[in-house]
């Protein structure tokens, strides 16, 4: 039996950064996922510029996980305007503000220095918040889009999906010359579940544990093209070093 990990998903419009297939500009979107229990709240996140880019994960009352193709990064840097950008926490809904609902604006972005494209991997950063979010100790979850790569339907409510963890070798099958140490697979071969747009950046927990991110792949849901994920536990070092030394 394969291993079932919870995958944490976000509210949005669209990403623009999953490698397409031919004919398809499809990215990373919830499809076949199911609400999440209002009374399990989030570690998950939105990272806001006017409109929701992508997701992220609260690892510390301060600390934020991404991923790093997020355009967020760049536009912050690009124009030195960290402190306008918002981070939304804590939201089950999303056309309204909740009373569990933390605006807070970061400080400070640091990608992981071997990233280059999403495809060659090491996809994580890590951003600092200009002030501690209060979070409880509850499992994370999330959301995001609902329709394969065809259509295009966002959920009112906070998504969760369980789906197994595939093995190195049917992963780096999938895609050829694209999966190296620092990337695993989640998902169905047979299609019809994936992370899909907006989903970038949100966090999968096995027991409440994280353990990656969503990262990449090939349209959304599309049979035997799983989601790519960043795993965590290689970074744990990294993460460490980072927020000590900021």
């Amino acid at each position: 039996t394969p291993l079932m990990l919870k995958v944490a998903f976000v509210f949005s419009k669209r990403n623009f950064w999953a490698l397409p297939m031919s004919g398809d500009n499809d990215d990373d979107k919830t499809v076949g996922d199911y609400i999440c229990d209002i009374n399990v709240l989030l570690y998950q996140l939105s990272l806001y510029v006017g409109s929701h880019m992508n997701g992220g994960t609260l690892i510390s009352s301060q600390w934020v996980q991404s991923v790093a193709h997020s355009p967020v990064g760049g536009l912050c840097l690009l124009l030195s305007l960290c402190r306008c950008f918002q981070l939304r926490l804590g939201e089950h809904k999303l056309t309204v503000l909740e009373e569990t609902t933390q605006i807070i604006s970061m400080v400070k972005i640091i990608k992981q220095p071997n990233y280059k494209s999403i495809t060659t991997g090491h996809d994580i950063t890590l951003i600092k918040l200009v002030k501690p979010a209060i979070f409880s100790q509850e499992e994370v979850k999330g959301c995001g889009d609902t329709l394969p790569s065809n259509g295009s339907k966002l959920p009112n409510s906070l998504q969760c999906l369980k789906a197994p963890i595939l093995s190195n070798t049917t992963c780096r099958k999938t895609y050829p010359g694209l999966i190296n140490n620092s990337m695993m697979c989640l998902g169905f071969l047979e299609g019809g579940k994936d992370a899909c747009q907006g989903d970038s950046g949100g966090p999968v927990a096995c027991n409440g544990i994280l353990q990656g991110i969503v990262s990449w792949g090939a349209g959304c849901a599309l049979k035997g093209k799983p989601g790519v994920y960043t795993k965590v536990c290689n970074y744990i070092q990294w993460i460490q070093n980072t927020m000590a030394a900021n």
